[in-house]
């Protein structure tokens, strides 16, 4: 049989065909995915880029380093933005936000599994903030889209942050106020971002690693900010 390429898989996740207004609301409790209870896969190979390990354990990043995981659309070019910032160690993509235990991709996609498309991002706080990921975070994607972004519609594509301590909640928040009256004076908004507990991140198939970097041609969601991303300096 002719392998199915990730360019087609996801051509197919956000195509309107056996699209369904299901795929626009949470699964319920009955629908979500049962999903594996141990890893079915394990990434071997170092960053295309950066030359790190891709999977890492919390306990494992570098001294000093911290992790950032966000969810705003297709992750292999939300991926790609992050591993070009100054201080940023390692870059992955991933499932977060949801129930199902170690989905698939096209689990994810399903709409059935809760989970967003995440990226993970460890960084160093020297050299660059929380602070700084989440405008980032702001301004490359369309966080007034409920469960979409552009034509790529679907939960898995909703806004998100998610926080591992009170120190990154309160940044989260405070920058989503901000952004949101910012939104509010253009008569935009407001941001269906949510800001949640960091859940058990899952990583995505090695494929979808890095997938830009070897496919430099590939898929990327344009959608971005409507309105500038407040700049606040006592963050």
């Amino acid at each position: 049989m002719r392998p199915v390429s990730l360019r087609s898989v996801e051509i197919a996740a956000r195509a309107p065909s056996g699209f369904n207004r299901r795929h626009l609301r949470m699964p319920r409790p009955e629908e979500v995915l049962r999903g594996r209870p141990d890893p079915w896969f394990r990434l071997t190979r170092p960053h295309a880029v950066l030359g790190t390990p891709v999977q890492v354990a919390d306990e494992d990043i570098p001294a000093g380093h911290d992790i950032a995981v966000l969810g705003r659309g297709s992750f292999w070019g939300a991926e790609e933005v992050y591993w070009q910032l100054p201080g940023v160690w390692t870059t992955s993509v991933g499932y977060a936000g949801g129930t199902t235990p170690y989905p698939s991709y096209e689990e994810v996609c399903s709409g059935l599994t809760g989970h967003v498309q995440a990226v993970r991002v460890v960084f160093d706080p020297s050299v660059i903030t929380f602070a700084t990921l989440v405008r980032i975070f702001f301004a490359t994607h369309d966080a007034t889209q409920a469960m979409r972004q552009e034509n790529d519609l679907g939960t898995q594509y909703r806004s998100m942050l998610l926080v591992r301590d009170r120190c990154q909640a309160r940044v989260a928040h405070v920058t989503l106020r901000a952004y949101t009256q910012a939104l509010g004076a253009h008569d935009l908004g407001p941001p269906t971002t949510e800001i949640a507990t960091t859940s058990t991140y899952y990583y995505a198939e090695e494929p979808h690693q890095q997938y830009l970097a070897a496919n430099p041609h590939g898929y990327r969601c344009r959608a971005t900010s409507p309105v500038p991303v407040p700049f606040l300096p006592d963050l």
